[in-house]
């Protein structure tokens, strides 16, 4: 048994001692800063205002993390659909823009635990009295054209008498508003921005139709960098900060993992 015991510590000394060698978080430290890839038109997790800055939830978040650690967050806006590939090319050192956790990405970057669930949601407005999904069987509701919310639709428990598709979700919002349609299916975030940004008119009906967690993407193998920035997080989560941050742009702590 003793045995056993000292090849189990053996093993996860061995393990402890090669991510603390592999060099992702001294390099970071060694230079005083972590760059970060990001599409930086995706409110309100990253995006420019008229001044040309950056603004957003990630970015919050980010520069808190910057801050603890002491180091500088230098942002590197990048093309989207190539962004993994910049990543391994080494241009900057993590993505941190609303990267949704999937198995096909989990093969190519090391993903930090899921910091925000995102997903399909369904809004309704204040007065409503809709409670759960299924109050909307038989009622007409709207989504946007061409997004994740047109399938999310069909996933409901009961179907809607009509399901109207709009060009951008503000045109749904003024329907719901207006009362043409009972309901919005849309991205959780997105969703949530939009009614921090319009209060006293909307609500969000419990639960979730589908969940897509985001995460901090890393290059596979720099363990010991995603570690510190892991526990850097846990403890904004820990005291406070992250959901202070989620309530300046979603109107709520959306960063709490019990609620999801």
């Amino acid at each position: 048994m003793k045995r056993i015991f000292l090849l189990l510590a053996l093993v996860l000394f061995s393990v402890s001692a090669a991510y603390a060698a592999d060099g992702s978080w001294d390099a970071v430290k060694a230079k005083g800063e972590l760059a970060i890839g990001l599409d930086d038109a995706f409110p309100p997790m990253g995006f420019r205002k008229d001044d040309n800055k950056l603004y957003g939830f990630d970015i919050d978040a980010a520069e808190e993390v910057g801050k603890r650690l002491g180091i500088k967050i230098v942002w590197q806006p990048t093309a989207w659909d190539g962004v993994i590939h910049s990543l391994d090319a080494k241009k900057f050192d993590c993505i941190w823009n609303g990267m949704t956790i999937t198995e096909e990405r989990a093969q190519k970057v090391l993903f930090s635990k899921p910091y925000i669930m995102d997903g399909q949601i369904v809004v309704v407005a204040l007065n409503s009295k809709a409670a759960k999904f299924e109050d909307l069987g038989g009622k007409p509701v709207g989504c946007q054209k061409g997004s994740s919310a047109v399938e999310a639709v069909k996933a409901l428990p009961k179907a809607p008498s009509e399901v109207r598709e709009y060009d951008a979700n503000p045109k749904a919002f003024l329907d719901l508003e207006a009362g043409r349609i009972v309901a919005v299916v849309i991205d959780n975030v997105s969703g949530r921005y939009f009614i921090s940004t319009t209060p006293g008119k909307f609500k969000v009906l419990p639960g979730f139709i589908t969940k897509e967690p985001f995460g901090v993407a890393f290059r596979k193998g720099g363990v010991a960098l995603k570690d510190m920035v892991q526990k850097t997080i846990d403890a904004m989560v820990a005291d406070g900060t992250m959901g202070k941050i989620s309530r300046k742009w979603f109107g709520e702590d959306i960063t709490n993992p019990k609620k999801w």
